[in-house]
Order: C-alpha cells, then structure tokens, then sequence
C-alpha cells in the first residue's frame, strides 16, 4: 500500500487525497507485475521473484499511471493537483 500511496504522490496527487484502493491495488499488482518483467529481462523465467521496495514503487507508478489514463477523472484531479 506505501507503494501505491508513493506512486500516486509521484504522479501528481496530493498527499490528502489519496485513493487508498487505488494504493493497494497498485502496490500488490506493481510489485507483481514489474517482479514478473525483472524476472524475464534477468532470465528467469516466468518464477516470480521478490522485486524489493524499488521495484514495487516503479510497478506501481507504472499500474497508477496506465489506471489515471483509464479514469479520466482520476487523471484530472492529479493534474490540478499538479498544478497547484
């Protein structure tokens, strides 16, 4: 879930509004997905292997983002809290 709530603060969102669902999601997919990726650019196959705390942020980030761009909403409100 820290993953998640980092990944969304790095895409624009601020740190009160949250999307705590999003964040876990986003965390335990992330971690998975970029674990799964690592595994198969490093030669391991299709295993899953632990991807640690950087790899989970970096799949997160990547699960929020493509998220943000499926919600439309989701995406406008990080862009004004960029803008602010």
């Amino acid at each position: 879930m820290g993953a998640g709530a980092l990944a969304q603060m790095l895409l624009g969102r601020s740190g009160r509004r949250l999307d705590w669902g999003m964040a876990l999601v986003a965390g335990l997919v992330g971690s998975f997905v970029f674990g799964l990726l690592a595994s198969l650019i490093a030669g391991d196959g299709l295993s899953l292997q632990p991807s640690g705390i950087i790899g989970s942020i970096i799949g997160a980030v990547i699960v929020s983002f493509v998220w943000m761009k499926l919600d439309p909403d989701k995406a406008a409100e990080a862009f004004r809290a960029r803008r602010r």
